[in-house]
């Protein structure tokens, strides 16, 4: 038998028979409920006309402000494929009553036609950086067949968009779920229809609307209910909440696996110790077996995130050595941990760490703990205010002047209205680690906590910890940090 004729006796899979396009006109029609206008093929789905490349597909998306019908024209001139509209326009097009609806359609139509394990991800803390390193251990054994929802894509518009965008020949997908309220999580459940369900952590963000820690545990186990018959609950075994959330899932029939110290944790911390370079090196129990992997991020809240990876890629079916590569491979993400080295006045070198994306109380005083860990001649300590606390919200910001001294933080910048809690507090002569009243700051906005941070002059060997909530806009204080990156 020669060369040809072995490869055209190859055994076939199934999946040999699925188109290479994301989706064609057919297909979307079809899925949509839409009616096709020219024959097209696209290789992504956009909902942002400044985000469009060659190949996609856009979506004509109305908001209470915008109608996406605008930038259609834009979509086209960017490369564009087809649009996605409520009205006929010039250019190929599926022509539908609801764009909103079409995507929710779409994403529908996506998910059913996968043969893959889903797995859902959500938390109050941790999600995005466990999302992405369940993906990368999947996608590492699955020679690039996992799929994810990128940056924070998990609201009512996001997750549709994360689903729709899921190639058919996906193996896994990942899919990060948010919410402000009640009830949202249980509509985006229903849509993304996990086979494993993974909570990472309850803590106090967006107690504004939800009145209390148990109400925000009852809000994230909604994502129970749209597991998929025989799934898997992946929950942790530390928190206070842990019996409400198993009960929550074991209401529905889920399979419950808690990860953490606890004794009861079917993934346990047996060891973590600090790692050359950074990070830390984890021994876990498994049950069966044991497992010894290092983790690159730094910090305590990572080592219990990297069981709630294991956990879950355990139960998708998923390669454990995979997921300890990944672990030890993952750095830090924009706005989540990322760290650089940029240029001082004085010719030397500061280390800057980036969590400006987002911040509570739990992951406030976790990255006020790793800033006292990381080696520095001086550390400097930039603190947005945390929102949707409500009522809540003076206290815990007060409560942060004994992990802002327990960091051996040199100077304080704070930013916002909220933060005046913090800055009275401090104002009363709390002390430091080095026992001595912390110099502080109290900026309304990033501009003006940029110039603070200037007035203090960053040198060589100090260390910059920029964290607050998104809508404070300490990503610009960030980029301007960047320009002198090393």
């Amino acid at each position: 038998m020669n060369a040809l004729a072995r490869i055209l006796e190859w055994p076939g899979e199934a999946e040999d028979a699925l188109g290479l396009a994301l989706w064609d006109a057919v297909g979307l029609a079809r899925a949509m409920g839409g009616v096709a206008c020219g024959e097209f093929q696209c290789s992504g789905v956009e909902i942002d006309s400044r985000d469009v490349v060659p190949g996609d597909l856009f979506f004509a998306l109305k908001g209470e402000a915008m109608d996406g019908h605008r930038f259609v024209p834009m979509a086209f001139q960017k490369g564009a494929s087809a649009v996605v509209v409520d009205r006929a326009v010039d250019g190929p097009h599926i022509l539908v009553p609801d764009t909103s609806k079409a995507l929710e359609l779409l994403a529908a139509a996506s998910r059913a036609r996968v043969d893959a394990r889903i797995i859902g991800v959500t938390g109050s803390v941790g999600k995005t950086g466990v999302k992405e390193a369940i993906f990368a251990a999947l996608d590492r054994a699955s020679r690039g067949k996992a799929h994810r929802s990128v940056k924070s894509y998990n609201n009512h518009v996001g997750v549709p968009l994360s689903l729709a965008r899921m190639p058919a020949r996906s193996r896994f997908g990942i899919f990060e779920m948010g919410m402000n309220h009640a009830g949202e999580i249980a509509a985006l459940t229903r849509q993304v229809r996990p086979h494993v369900a993974v909570i990472t952590t309850i803590a106090p963000a967006h107690i504004e609307n939800l009145g209390s820690e148990e109400g925000i545990a009852n809000a994230k186990a909604e994502i129970f209910g749209g597991l998929e018959p025989g799934g898997t609950a992946v929950i942790p075994a530390d928190s206070p909440h842990f019996e409400r959330l198993r009960d929550a899932a074991l209401a529905v029939g889920a399979k419950v696996v808690a990860f953490g110290r606890a004794a009861h944790a079917q993934v346990r911390l047996l060891d973590a110790v600090s790692a050359p370079g950074g990070g830390s090196l984890v021994t876990a129990d498994l049950g069966d077996r044991r497992v010894c992997y290092t983790v690159a991020a730094p910090g305590e809240h990572w080592v219990a995130n990297s069981l709630c990876v294991m956990a879950a890629v355990r139960a998708a079916g998923g390669d454990l050595g995979a997921a300890g590569l990944a672990l030890a491979e993952l750095a830090g993400l924009k706005g989540r941990g990322a760290r650089f080295a940029c240029k001082t006045p004085d010719g030397g070198i500061a280390m800057v760490i980036d969590e400006s994306y987002n911040a509570n109380p739990a992951s406030m005083k976790a990255t006020l703990t790793q800033l006292g860990l990381t080696p520095a001649r001086r550390r400097i300590a930039v603190l947005g205010a945390m929102k949707e606390l409500g009522e809540h919200g003076p206290a815990y910001h007060a409560a942060l002047a004994e992990p802002l001294a327990a960091s051996r933080a040199d100077f304080a910048i704070l930013v916002g209205d909220e933060m005046r809690a913090l800055a009275d507090e401090l104002g009363k002569g709390a002390a430091s680690a080095l026992g001595k009243a912390l110099p502080f700051a109290h900026c309304a906005n990033a501009q003006a906590a940029l110039a603070a941070l200037e007035a203090f002059g960053v040198e060589g060997g100090d260390a910059i910890l920029v964290k607050g909530s998104n809508s404070v806009g300490l990503g610009t204080l960030v980029s301007a940090l960047e320009q002198n990156k090393e």
